[in-house]
């Protein structure tokens, strides 16, 4: 089925923000294990295969309306040296992430493709749950002290 051109260049434009992230989270993820944090690891390299399967979906959304999957463009990764850094550079990731989806979710209701606004609202729910476990351990850390809160993180 031939897809709208302003759809598949949305579906791109979100499949390059996906791959993205994928890269920050899993080195976000591998530095969290060398530095001896299992849970935070565990969460983060979790969150960069849940992106992975996100991109996935695109690509296979992309093929169904015949376009062209491109998967060769990344936008610039932000990698935090820090725990607290890698936190709010994942924060800052999942919001544009948000707009972006909420975004095309529009643009699939102006031209009628009902099908990409539900993969695209499917995925909407995962980034604001993402961002959702982001922004607590940002509180906790806030509440708690960032000693505290990596002493948490040994597991």
């Amino acid at each position: 089925m031939k897809g709208n051109d302003k759809v598949i260049a949305l579906l791109n434009a979100q499949l390059a923000d996906e791959l993205t992230a994928v890269n920050q989270y899993m080195v976000h993820a591998g530095m969290c294990a060398n530095w001896g944090y299992k849970e935070l690891h565990d969460a983060t390299e979790k969150r960069a295969i849940e992106e992975m399967k996100h991109a996935e979906s695109l690509i296979d959304r992309i093929l169904f309306l015949e376009g062209i999957p491109v998967v060769s463009n990344l936008n610039k990764i932000h990698i935090g040296a820090n725990i607290e850094q890698q936190i709010a550079n994942d924060i800052n990731a999942e919001t544009g992430a948000i707009k972006a989806y909420n975004d095309g979710i529009q643009l699939c209701v102006s031209v009628g493709d009902n099908g990409t606004r539900e993969l695209l609202e499917a995925t909407l729910k995962d980034e604001e749950r993402h961002i959702d476990w982001l922004e607590a351990q940002r509180d906790q850390i806030e509440q708690m002290g960032i000693q505290a809160y990596l002493s948490e993180q040994v597991g």
